[in-house]
């Protein structure tokens, strides 16, 4: 249960799903369609879609790199955070969305596993949030090249135990498979 005062309900995040951030992502594919059922999911049960987009030197805003993918289409009446940072609340106006929105609870999707997913589940943990991981939702590309001894599917599947056993006074981290999300309150 969330730590976040009259904050019951839940939004679903979509973090830089963009082409260039996925464009060697393990499961590209499956992942993107995972994220687009929960996306149709979120919106007929009227749970907010924050999209997130992340922007830096070499993927500037505005470039084809920094779009999102064409899969995945935001609604107009769905926000957008801008973000140059790996956690998507670290100099953004994610927090005021959410609380707007009475929001206590993140249900997390997107790229990377590695890197802004992981940053993002920590920093809704530490400022009251449960965040729920979707296992199946998530994506990195493989970094052995740059000295990462292991796969991708083996991040992921490291970042999904892990996740799975997050907690801290008055709040939750989960993981739970795309087909089994609840968007309902805690």
């Amino acid at each position: 249960m969330t730590t976040l005062e009259e904050r019951p309900n839940t939004a679903l995040l979509v973090i830089d799903v963009q082409n260039q951030v996925v464009e060697h992502a393990w499961d590209r594919d499956g992942v993107i369609g995972r994220i687009n059922t929960l996306v149709e999911r979120a919106r007929a049960e009227d749970v907010p879609v924050v999209w997130v987009q992340h922007s830096d030197d070499q993927m500037p805003r505005d470039s084809d790199g920094w779009q999102y993918v064409p899969e995945l289409v935001r609604h107009e009446s769905e926000p957008v955070v801008h973000k140059r940072y790996g956690d998507s609340f670290e100099d953004t106006d994610l927090e005021s969305l959410l609380a707007e929105r009475q929001v206590g609870r993140l249900v997390v999707t997107g790229a990377q596993t590695d890197a802004c997913i992981r940053s993002t589940l920590h920093g809704a943990l530490v400022r009251g949030y449960d965040a729920t991981l979707v296992e199946d939702a998530h994506t990195t590309e493989d970094l052995r090249q740059w000295g990462v001894p292991v796969s991708p599917e083996q991040v992921i599947a490291h970042t999904n135990t892990y996740w799975s056993w997050s907690d801290a006074p008055g709040r939750t981290g989960d993981v739970t498979p795309a087909a089994e999300v609840d968007f309902g309150p805690r």
